[in-house]
């Protein structure tokens, strides 16, 4: 079983630029949840990089599993700007690399049904992730819930982004 630990590795990815890949497929029982002991498919979305996918293994996380047709993204946390950079293109950064994690598991910002975002300084950093979000998010709006926290896993983040979508519908 592949246990989600939100931000740790995607920090790696995000703020360190780390190119992720489809990596494994896991069967899965679920005889106790109802469905009579059929298996299920689960794949993992994990980096190609050797340092950001030994992190995400060291702590037993993937960068993102799709099971049926919902992808789960771990947390991806977004740092403060490089020198010569806006919030806006530091925040920017954060949500092209999702959007890559999205399309390698057949999904897209369109397909985005739940974002959570963790904010160390919620009135500070609204403005400029809203406005980034507003670039990739499109009506109709998926649920959006903005929390206010101590602190993230890297101390340079500011904020943490977990999503969830649906696998793109095959078009007929």
């Amino acid at each position: 079983m592949i246990r989600t630990v939100a931000a740790t590795g995607a920090l790696a990815i995000a703020m360190f630029g780390v190119s992720p890949a489809l990596a494994d497929a896991h069967m899965e029982a679920h005889g106790e949840h109802g469905d009579h002991g059929a298996a299920h498919e689960k794949q993992t979305i994990m980096p190609e990089g050797e340092g950001a996918r030994a992190f995400m293994e060291q702590f037993g996380f993937s960068e993102a599993v799709i099971h049926g047709d919902t992808v789960y993204l771990s947390g991806v946390i977004l740092g403060g700007p490089r020198e010569g950079e806006t919030q806006e293109e530091a925040f920017d950064r954060g949500f092209r690399y999702i959007g890559s994690v999205l399309a390698r598991a057949g999904s897209s910002w369109d397909d985005v049904i739940d974002i959570t975002t963790y904010h160390v300084d919620i009135d500070a950093s609204m403005p400029a992730l809203a406005a980034v979000k507003s670039r990739y998010v499109n009506a109709p709006f998926p649920a959006w819930t903005a929390i206010d926290i101590d602190r993230l896993y890297s101390p340079e983040g500011l904020v943490e982004i977990k999503v969830t979508a649906r696998v793109t519908p095959a078009q007929d």
